[in-house]
């Protein structure tokens, strides 16, 4: 990379990453600026999953404008990689949210990132969830017994959502509890090879699903995006969870036909599978995407 061009440096690998191998690279001269960098480093099939490279570097550039994202050092296509500054911060966990003051500090986060500049591209959970479906249809992966028995439910959840659409902002659309790193005083947030315009409440209700929130951790989250929600912003963070789900279980069931990480990308889809499979059944459902049109 150019920005290592004529410099001496040392490597440390990073944990994470289902997608990409991370790195941290620290310059080991004397040269100023002292260089502490990140280096995600790319050589699955972007088109498998539904990647695209250069908006992910537009969109970590438009995060760091924003104020919650590490600033972009350098990118580079031809290698697969993309540079961005090192924060000295340490990544949540899912128990992470269960103080009050992080569980603020990171809803600030994502509001910050939601008044910022506009993604250069939209995000939109029933298009990539249709677009999966066909990849595993097409390729003959493997799919859960009773996934598709639910397309019904999934075309009411479509409607509910679009009888009471709301502005797309610039999202994450991935915000597990590893991607939000937190330095005591303010939150980070990182990864954004998912990232575009989409509706606020569908980031809330992946990070929600992501982290293993409890119903009352849900509505707390809730309340420390919105400051006061109503009864349609606690039920369209909960079906937009549902989205999150039932779309990402698919990336999944991708990755673990396709993946040679040591990881078990089934169990993993099949999780999100289950939590979907029991909002579809669950008797408040319907009254669910009643309280959202009439949002």
């Amino acid at each position: 990379m150019h920005c290592l061009a004529g410099r001496s440096w040392s490597v440390t690998p990073l944990p994470g990453g289902l997608t990409n191998v991370n790195v941290r690279v620290r310059s080991t001269d004397d040269l100023k600026p002292e260089l502490d960098i990140v280096v995600r480093c790319s050589d699955n099939d972007p088109d498998l999953l539904g990647i695209d490279r250069e908006a992910e570097w537009r969109n970590t550039d438009a995060a760091a404008r924003a104020g919650v994202g590490a600033p972009v050092v350098e990118y580079r296509p031809d290698l697969g990689m993309l540079a961005i500054g090192y924060l000295h911060a340490e990544a949540l966990q899912d128990r992470s949210f269960a103080d009050a003051a992080v569980m603020k500090r990171a809803a600030t986060a994502v509001g910050a990132l939601h008044a910022g500049p506009r993604f250069v591209d939209d995000f939109d959970m029933f298009s990539r969830q249709a677009g999966y479906l066909a990849t595993i249809r097409e390729r003959g992966f493997r799919l859960p017994d009773g996934y598709e028995a639910h397309g019904a439910a999934w075309a009411d959840v479509r409607a509910a959502l679009a009888a009471a659409p709301r502005e797309n902002r610039p999202c994450n659309n991935d915000l597990l509890a590893a991607n939000f790193l937190d330095d005591g005083e303010r939150v980070w947030l990182i990864d954004y090879e998912y990232s575009g315009n989409n509706d606020p409440c569908f980031e809330l209700g992946n990070t929600a699903t992501e982290c293993r929130f409890t119903p009352e951790m849900i509505e707390a989250w809730t309340a420390a995006y919105f400051g006061s929600p109503t009864a349609a912003d606690f039920a369209r963070v909960r079906l937009q969870a549902l989205c999150s789900c039932y779309g990402w279980s698919l990336w999944g069931f991708i990755q673990a036909a396709t993946s040679p990480l040591d990881f078990d990308f089934w169990s993993w889809g099949l999780e999100r599978f289950e939590k979907a499979r029991q909002t579809f059944a669950d008797p408040q459902f319907t009254r669910l995407l009643e309280t959202v049109a009439h949002g």
